[in-house]
């Protein structure tokens, strides 16, 4: 194959569809590669096992999150107005 240094994961992909199509994938891909903190031991373990599914390598915790990246900003939403204390 040939070599990707520049374009990264969108290597594979050659000089088929676009320019910017590739850059995108690839700047999706390495952010869902890279390591990300675990919500229960904060520590940058957390991987993807597949679709939605995330693990921590370090505590073992299996949740379920979004398809390339854990947390989504409709979760960070939903989380903090459930935590949100509530007005009397």
């Amino acid at each position: 194959m040939g070599r990707t240094r520049k374009v990264g994961p969108a290597g594979s992909f050659g000089a088929r569809y676009g320019s910017t199509l590739r850059k995108r994938w690839a700047r999706i891909i390495m952010a869902m590669r890279a390591p990300h903190r675990c919500p229960r031991c904060q520590t940058k373990a957390v991987k993807r096992i597949s679709v939605g599914i995330w693990r921590c390598k370090k505590c073992g915790l299996v949740f379920a999150g979004g398809a390339y990246v854990p947390y989504t900003k409709t979760g960070d939403v939903s989380r903090r107005t459930s935590t949100a204390p509530r007005p009397r």
